[in-house]
């Protein structure tokens, strides 16, 4: 089934402005303004006319209306004038007027519209409020309340004129025709205009800022210099096309380049005072299109020609075997001319410098003096050399660790804390240890099994064994103060002995601090608890 005249004229209305829409973003990827915004412009032009709506036929019987297709309007002009008060934003007042075999439609509308100013097109897009005025031959003329939406493509002429290339809208208006046609018939009643206008003529334009001039800035660095030293000039443009691609000239001794920053070089000039010349064209631009700028600099004659002077130093001059030093480089020039620092080397290790700072790292160095070199250089190619000494000692040794020395097992079920002849033995030789170095201390961990229920097990098996070093019949004479004891959670039937050198410290996790004011040395074989004497019987 084929689609509606209506339908198929909205259609062409909206492919219009979607192909209006991919020109404008393949034309124009940043709507940039490509001059100033004009504050009033005006159309003029040819309007073709689809009204697209079906009326009662005349003379026709309101109760059995005859649908009467409006035919398309050839004849017509169109009109718009708009206010511009931002630069893409306008308030639109739009007027169009066609008319043919005795029929005319007149449409007044007002609303915004958006244009976008590029250098080869202007695109726009209105939406428009829209009152509609349908005269039918044979029928009374009918007013109605609309809105017009669509949009364009202006190419320009010059700058206050171009030529509109096409305006396509959607018109839709809604009429009364209760006078010829009854209820029944609603859409011949109450029928709704959806039609298509074409438009082309001319666009003015006038108001607005002046088009700004073209400028051009130049400047040099340094502004003195000395023969053979290069200067750089460079030139600034503004108030030309952003869109633009700019071409640049220079002139002067020296100068040579096409780019906003070029080098000068002096190397072949006389002392004296110097002018660089810069040209700034924009050649897609018709006119205004250029602009020109100059500065001045000095060469000055060269001084006699002494060598740099450079003194370092290493901070810190002393390092430890994998450490690293910052060695610093000053460097000037009796003759007032820049100095540079370059070159980094080192007698052994690894050197990585920029300017005056580098940075030594002896990682693989052998222990002894390291020396560092260093070249200034100065614009004249004069050079001197610097260096200092790194000394690269031994990595002081290790701290002492806590180390386990022995342990014993506790088998005996009846006396679970008892420290028998096997353990004897082994605190003996922990007594040999602290005895031949003075310097240690002792951590006795005692462990209990999760089985045994005695309390404070674990506690009593380390006391037992401290009571043996500082007491026991082997007369250790241990000094207690050097002997630490504590209940771990081995979850063993055991007690660990930890020598702790000077300056060690012992990992207690795990472990806690026995209270030995409330767990004592247990005897291996504990009096016997006295029983109580039964009191004598009284005489009755």
């Amino acid at each position: 089934m084929l689609p509606s005249p209506k339908l198929r004229a909205a259609r062409a209305v909206i492919s219009t402005v979607l192909l209006l829409f991919a020109t404008m973003l393949v034309s124009t990827p940043v709507f940039a303004q490509s001059d100033s915004n004009p504050k009033w412009d005006l159309f003029v032009g040819y309007q073709w006319l689809h009204p697209g709506i079906t009326v009662p036929a005349p003379f026709g019987n309101p109760s059995n209306p005859t649908p009467f297709k409006v035919p398309d309007m050839t004849k017509g002009f169109g009109s718009a004038l708009t206010y511009n008060f931002a630069p893409h934003v306008g308030l639109e007042f739009d007027l169009g007027h066609n008319w043919g075999d005795a029929n005319y439609e007149t449409t007044a509308s007002v609303g915004p519209r958006l244009m976008f100013r590029t250098d080869g097109a202007n695109y726009f897009l209105h939406a428009l409020g829209s009152y509609n005025r349908l005269a039918v031959s044979g029928l009374n003329p009918h007013d109605g309340i609309g809105a017009v939406l669509g949009g364009g493509m202006d190419l320009p002429i010059r700058k206050w004129i171009s030529l509109r290339l096409f305006e396509a809208d959607f018109v839709w208006a809604h009429h009364n025709y209760a006078d010829d046609a009854g209820p029944q018939f609603a859409s011949l009643m109450r029928p709704n205009a959806e039609g298509v206008r074409l438009r082309t003529g001319l666009f003015f334009n006038w108001g607005g800022a002046p088009a700004l001039t073209p400028a051009a800035s130049c400047s040099v660095q340094p502004t003195e210099v000395m023969v053979g030293e290069p200067v750089t000039a460079t030139v600034s443009a503004t108030n030309f096309n952003p869109k633009h691609t700019l071409t640049y000239s220079w002139s002067g001794n020296g100068v040579s380049g096409k780019d906003t920053s070029v080098k000068i070089e002096t190397a072949d000039a006389t002392p004296g005072n110097y002018t660089a010349t810069a040209h700034v064209t924009d050649p897609k631009a018709k006119n205004n299109n250029e602009a020109s700028c100059s500065a001045n600099y000095t060469v000055k004659p060269l001084p006699p020609k002494n060598p740099p002077t450079i003194s370092c130093s290493a901070s810190p001059s002393t390092v430890q075997a994998g450490g690293t030093s910052t060695i610093t480089c000053n460097a000037s020039s009796p003759d007032s001319v820049p100095v540079t620092v370059s070159n980094w080397t080192s007698s052994t290790g690894t050197i990585s410098g920029t300017d005056n700072t580098a940075t030594l790292n002896t990682t693989g160095a052998a222990p002894g003096a390291i020396t560092v070199n260093a070249t200034a250089t100065d614009t004249r190619g004069l050079t001197a050399q610097g260096s200092t000494q790194v000394t690269v000692e031994n990595p002081p040794p290790p701290p002492p660790q806590a180390s386990k020395l022995s342990q014993c097992d506790f088998p005996n079920e009846k006396k679970p804390w008892r420290v028998d002849n096997t353990c004897k033995a082994v605190l003996d030789d922990v007594a040999k240890n602290l005895q031949q170095n003075p310097d240690n201390k002792l951590i006795i961990v005692g462990n209990a099994d999760p089985a045994e229920k005695r309390k404070n097990l674990a506690a009593e098996r380390a006391v037992d064994s401290k009571a043996y070093l500082t007491g026991g019949e082997a007369k250790q004479g241990i000094d207690p103060s050097r002997i630490e004891v504590r209940a771990g959670s081995g979850g063993t039937k055991t007690a660990e002995y930890w020598i702790v050198p000077s300056g060690a410290n012992f990992d207690s996790a795990g472990t806690q601090t026995v209270d030995e004011t409330k767990v004592k040395a247990v005897p291996d074989h504990p009096k016997p608890v006295a029983k109580k004497k039964k009191s004598a019987k009284k005489p009755s």
